[in-house]
């Protein structure tokens, strides 16, 4: 039997807001990977690449993406002897107001999808055809 969906819909809203402040063993990651049976690849701002599970309430809720990101818990598996290093408090799903808070991490600024325009003669789109004199006196 599926879940109820006032359960569902009560997990969505709690992933929506994101929280005040983060305490010492939290950290913002971007997903890099997903590994299989719940367990994703994160990347810590650092760099530092971790396996994060996602805990039971998530799993079959909310989809994770490549290149989302999540609020991590890295102290929850400090007391057994695995290889995960942490696990999901919380899926980010509405970044713009995510990255507002001030502990977002300053290498997850948002890039432009679009690169830099430094050669400005190279593009001819929107610009009108040269004007040619030999046309203008026949």
């Amino acid at each position: 039997m599926p879940r109820p969906k006032r359960q569902l819909l009560a997990t969505a809203e709690e992933t929506s807001n994101p929280p005040a402040a983060l305490e010492h063993e939290q950290a913002i990651a971007c997903v890099k990977k997903g590994e299989g049976k719940n367990l994703y690849t994160v990347e810590l701002p650092s760099g530092t690449s971790l396996l994060v599970e996602l805990p039971s309430r998530f799993r079959s809720t909310i989809w994770i993406k490549r290149g989302g990101f999540v609020l991590i818990n890295l102290s929850a598996f400090d007391d057994r002897e695995n290889k995960l290093d942490g696990e999901i408090l919380n899926v980010v799903r509405d970044e713009k107001l995510w990255r507002k808070q001030a502990y977002w991490p300053g290498e997850f600024a948002k890039k432009s999808a679009y690169p830099p325009d430094s050669d400005e003669e190279g593009s001819v789109v929107g610009k009108m055809p040269p004007v040619d004199d030999s046309d203008t006196e026949a």
